[in-house]
């Protein structure tokens, strides 16, 4: 019962991060194309608000639920496990990046385009098919 239900919040908490590292990005692009004072500081509140109050709660909370299950459930876990935390580690390498372009929005330095971070939006989708490819098709 334990293993469900941790197995459990270990999703939902992944699902809260992922919904906050897909649009983070998204309201970079948006940002990125602001021209007005308002728009820009409605952005500002808003990105800080996704990353503090959405993102990085869901982050931690899957990590340490995601670490629960591996000392719990999966001690002896084989290469998949090593593999899906590599990409857990690139994942949390992209939050935190985003952290860095959001404090460069926030201070004015913004050096990039919006197309730049059209592409940039990508990322956590190709690292979240990784991952899943790699818990579902796991040996048993």
């Amino acid at each position: 019962m334990t293993y469900l239900v941790v197995k459990s919040l270990h999703l939902i908490f992944m699902v809260t991060w992922m919904a906050g590292l897909f649009y983070l990005p998204r309201l970079f692009v948006y940002h990125a194309q602001a021209a007005d004072r308002i728009s820009i500081e409605r952005f500002k509140l808003m990105e800080r608000k996704l990353f503090w109050g959405i993102a990085t709660p869901g982050g931690v909370l899957t990590l340490a639920s995601g670490f629960w299950l591996w000392l719990g459930f999966f001690p002896g876990a084989g290469w998949w496990i090593h593999a899906k935390l590599a990409l857990v580690a690139v994942l949390v390498a992209y939050h935190a990046w985003c952290n860095k372009l959001m404090l460069d929005f926030r201070h004015e330095r913004n050096a990039r385009g919006h197309v730049w971070y059209r592409w940039f939006n990508e990322v956590p989708t190709l690292i979240l098919v990784g991952i899943v490819l790699l818990v579902v098709f796991k040996p048993e």
